[in-house]
């Protein structure tokens, strides 16, 4: 089984409503082989949302308590992001997946380039970092 950011598979979980729909990954998840996650949902932030960054540094640095994770309106949603992780690696690893599609430039799934300011910067969000802590394969779609 392999795991992926739901909107890559469809779903409308993005922060502003809308999905990022890979072609690839779609029918991969319509073949019953993809398990769909959104982090930030199941953190308990709702769709759609305010867009978010981390603050300063990477998702390795909120997992450690090193920075944090801002909405555009200056709310700290840093917990969210953190349980929202926590449990998808929980969950991925009760299922045995080993593999999982993230989406690109995420604060959550983003993988090797995420937005800091609103500039791409090299890093890995926090649910990207948290599945690499696991041991889990992270693809970048």
């Amino acid at each position: 089984m392999i795991g992926a950011s739901a909107c890559l598979v469809g779903l409308k979980t993005r922060y502003d409503g809308t999905s990022a729909t890979d072609r690839r990954v779609h029918e991969l998840f319509l073949q019953g082989k993809v398990i769909p996650f959104c982090p930030e949902q199941l953190g308990g932030l709702s769709t759609p949302r305010l867009r978010a960054e981390i603050a300063a540094g990477t998702g390795e640095d909120v997992i450690d308590g090193k920075s944090a994770v801002l909405s555009e309106d200056g709310t700290d949603v840093t917990l969210q992001y953190l349980r929202g992780a926590g449990e998808v690696v929980r969950v991925a690893g009760e299922l045995g997946i080993k593999v999982f599609y993230v989406k690109s430039n995420s604060p959550s799934c983003g993988f090797g380039r995420i937005h800091i300011g609103g500039e791409l910067t090299e890093g890995n969000g926090v649910c990207a970092a948290a599945l690499v802590r696991a041991g889990i394969d992270v693809i970048c779609i």
